[in-house]
This record gives structure tokens, C-alpha cells and sequence, in this order.
């Protein structure tokens, strides 16, 4: 699955099926923060998630998220289209 969003140190909005889709960040570590939609429509939205980066590049990151409490942990790329 393919996402495109923009995030800063306390907000990310994603972009997928052309809507937009707000959350709070909150960061644990420099590697680690927590996401949590600000106004989700089902119940499953209404979950944090916690992500943690895995390895960088100068224009990607690995990383592996699982809903917060849940040890089912999935792996992802992040690529940096534009600053």
C-alpha cells in the first residue's frame, strides 16, 4: 500500500484514495513516536500506533509499527519525495 503525508514534529496528515487524514504525534525517543488519529471515523482508527525507525538513508527509513499493547509488529519503507 502506497501513502503519501506530511508530517512535522507534533502533526502528520496523510493522503490516501484522495482524502486527507489528520493524526497527533507524540515522540518517545529519536527513533520512536506514537500516532493517534484526531478525528477517526471507526472504532479500529481509534488506536495509537506505535512506530519505530529501524535504519536510514539519506532519503528513506525502515520501520516497523504494531498497534500500541500489541506485539504483531509490520515492517515499511519511507521514502522523501521533496523537503
Amino acid at each position: 500500500v502506497k501513502t503519501t503525508f506530511v508530517r512535522n514534529d507534533t502533526l502528520e496528515i496523510d493522503y490516501f484514495n484522495n482524502k486527507a487524514d489528520s493524526s497527533k504525534i507524540r515522540w518517545i525517543n529519536d527513533c520512536e513516536y506514537i500516532v493517534k488519529k484526531i478525528n477517526p471515523q471507526r472504532m479500529a482508527e481509534e488506536k495509537a500506533v506505535h512506530m519505530k525507525i529501524l535504519t536510514s538513508t539519506k532519503d528513506t527509513y525502515t520501520f516497523e509499527y504494531a498497534l500500541v499493547g500489541k506485539s504483531n509488529k509490520q515492517k515499511g519503507v519511507a521514502k522523501k519525495i521533496k523537503d
